[in-house]
């Protein structure tokens, strides 16, 4: 991003800061102003519809993290008292009080009108405008504003003057523009201050008390006996207390530019949108992705970056017409994939929308998936699922995020995944979306012992996943922070099968497909039960799915082991005991375990081989269940189970140790 760009970043974050703060817009005359929908003349013939939608394309343009932001500034907010209200706004609040003689409830209904609109800032990101109607009508406000003006001899002030204030054509965000374009013009680019600008358009603003360009704020503040220095030291007060405010008021800002993308008009100026509208002019024509045969479409030249957030802007038509592209090179073929190349991006954000229309298209033509990679990171995303507007979410966070919490290596970078449908942050999928994400730092590290751990209220949950070269691919049916680690557990009690089952035993404990009895110990020679041992598989197997639903009465929705079994049983991979039954506490079989292995590498992977002789070398091959023996045969034919001297030992329980193998022989299936 050129200087130019930065500055007109910094410019709107300032004026979406005063918003946040002091008077985000309470009517539909204000706000209308604010957003450059209209000239000062017409605002009043502006719908509140329109300035919803106006609303909502902001606010859609906010991640689930986003979120998090204007959320906290509305807790910091809410939870001062009112001393540190009066500390923080002292330079101003004093004045006040004392040229106005407020009294003390009006004094509370300040900090009352001071929290409500903090909340304002936070509640319409869920779709929630009561607050301005509120905030405008309540007659304590109202009376207090028109108390302030009747002190300062200003004459009526309400909260359109606020926002004239700040959004105005002679407002500070103007007066900001006016500044940069100056600077600009001068070629003086090297010594521009920001926050030296920021002091000066407020000196001058509320300088403007006089004449036609005067300012009923101005008026107030002048009257009142307010100096300039007094309004900038009760702002440094609120961001030294408040530490939320500046990453909100960010948020909100790269939010507009992503809803609305500005560039600087010529190089020499910032622009003007007419009514106070946010600085810039020129939108640019996006450029025209290229389709490759492979199924990746170069996307590169439609991401914008803003400060630390990058946008992808897709054109609807241009992605039907890359599916067709695909359709076509690959005739004849299901379960295809459209990629969507990013490129290298330098952006601690990265946010991919996929409109309805996009969602809605892929289907029609029978696209599975629709993948976005950039920075050796892939999501790949089944899109059946999805009947609205798709918009996902990638934050690289700090790798002390997960350093803090634990001592494990990490072997890749820490990322954030949030996913909205239709708007609506979504964390659970029915279909499962696959992350690859890239490796580093791997030298040293037991590839083996690479897990892809997720952050769940401070501690780590090992997910497993597939190292595929400097690569781990993992499906998720949940979205959370998630990174790479070497997972190495050790156990004190496998001396006696170490030398047939002990790294089998620890590389399955690291992919957190398998867990220790607690105190370090494993247990190897323990039985293992039918609940168990579907949670082993599935979690070998990567797939787990939270909307599956298990119809067995003997297995309550609220057990441990009710989701692994529901998803065993949606695939095929376990059948109950008869009516309806499924005996989770029952042992397991060597055969049953053998069958259940089968169906379900049967279910990823169709086209593996069976040899109808395999059976033959098992000497008890005769005491194998009828309704077993084809996965015990699939095993035995592709080595995942082996006999004893000759035998196969069908109705023998399976041990944790026996278990651990075959999920180990499973997890390295090709």
């Amino acid at each position: 991003m050129t200087m130019k760009k930065k500055l007109v970043v910094s410019t709107l974050a300032v004026s979406m800061a005063a918003a946040s703060v002091a008077s985000f817009p309470f009517s539909s005359t204000g706000l209308a102003q604010q957003l450059g929908l209209v000239s000062t003349a017409s605002a009043a013939t502006v719908s509140n519809a329109t300035v919803k939608e106006k609303i909502k394309a902001i606010y859609s343009k906010l991640s689930v993290t986003d979120l998090v932001y204007l959320n906290k500034y509305k807790q910091e907010v809410n939870a001062i008292d009112m001393n540190t209200y009066k500390t923080m706004f002292k330079p101003v609040l004093d004045k006040m009080i004392d040229k106005a003689k407020l009294s003390d409830e009006e004094v509370e209904t300040s900090l009352n009108l001071f929290k409500s609109v903090s909340s304002v800032v936070y509640d319409v990101y869920a779709n929630d405008y009561s607050g301005f109607n509120d905030i405008r009508v309540n007659t304590k406000n109202v009376d207090l504003l028109k108390k302030l003006g009747t002190a300062a001899e200003a004459g009526n002030f309400t909260f359109d003057d606020l926002l004239e204030f700040s959004f105005g054509t002679n407002g500070v965000e103007a007066e900001l523009r006016r500044l940069v374009a100056s600077k600009i013009s001068s070629g003086d680019l090297k010594n521009i201050d920001v926050d030296s600008f920021l002091d000066e358009a407020i000196t001058n603003v509320l300088n403007r008390r006089t004449g036609d360009n005067a300012l009923t704020v101005s008026k107030v503040v002048y009257g009142l006996g307010i100096t300039p220095g007094d309004v900038k030291l009760s702002l440094q007060n609120l961001n030294a207390t408040i530490k939320s405010a500046k990453p909100a008021a960010k948020q909100l800002a790269l939010a507009y530019l992503s809803a609305y993308p500005l560039t600087v008009d010529g190089g020499t100026n910032p622009g003007n949108s007419g009514g106070g509208g946010g600085g810039g002019g020129v939108v640019t024509t996006p450029a025209t992705p290229v389709f490759t045969a492979d199924g990746s479409l170069d996307v590169s030249k439609l991401v914008s970056v803003v400060g630390d957030k990058a946008t992808l802007k897709l054109v609807d038509a241009d992605m039907i017409k890359a599916f067709d592209a695909l359709v076509a090179a690959n005739a004849g073929k299901t379960g295809l994939t459209l990629t969507l190349n990013l490129g290298t991006i330098n952006a601690k954000t990265v946010e991919v929308p996929l409109s309805k229309a996009i969602i809605e298209a892929a289907k029609a033509r029978g696209i599975a998936n629709i993948a976005i990679t950039f920075n050796g990171v892939t999501i790949t995303i089944p899109v059946a699922q999805f009947t609205e507007a798709v918009t996902l979410t990638v934050s690289t966070l700090a790798d002390t995020v997960f350093t803090s919490v634990s001592s494990l290596k990490l072997a890749s970078s820490v990322y954030e995944l949030d996913l909205t449908v239709g708007g609506v942050p979504t964390t659970t999928f029915k279909q499962p979306i696959t992350i690859k994400l890239p490796l580093k730092n791997t030298t040293g590290l037991d590839k083996e012992l690479l897990s892809v751990a997720k952050l769940v209220y401070g501690a780590l949950q090992f997910q497993g996943g597939v190292v595929n070269g400097e690569f781990i691919i993992e499906p998720r049916d949940t979205f959370s922070s998630y990174a790479v680690v070497e997972n190495k557990v050790s156990f004190s009690d496998i001396t006696a099968v170490q030398k047939w089952a002990g790294r089998e035993i620890e590389v399955v404990a690291a992919k957190g497909a398998i867990e220790g009895i607690g105190q370090g110990k494993f247990a190897p020679k323990s039985n293992v039960t039918r609940a168990e041992f579907s949670k082993m598989l599935i979690r070998a197997l990567n797939l787990e799915n939270n909307s599956a639903v298990q119809k067995f009465t003997d297995v309550s929705s609220s057990a441990w082991y009710a989701p692994y079994v529901a998803v065993a049983a949606e695939k095929g991979i376990i059948n109950g005991r008869g009516d309806s039954k499924f005996d989770p506490n029952a042992t397991i079989t060597r055969a049953e375990m053998a069958t259940m292995i089968s169906r379900a590498l049967k279910s990823i992977k169709p086209d593996a081989a069976t040899s109808s002789s395999s059976l033959s070398q098992f000497s008890d091959a005769n005491k194998i269940a009828a309704s077993l023996k084809d996965g015990v045969a699939f095993a035995a034919s592709n080595k995942l189970v082996i006999g004893n001297a000759g035998k196969f030992n069908p109705n023998n329980t399976a041990t944790r140790a026996e278990a651990a193998v075959i999920i180990y022989r499973t997890i390295n299936f090709k």
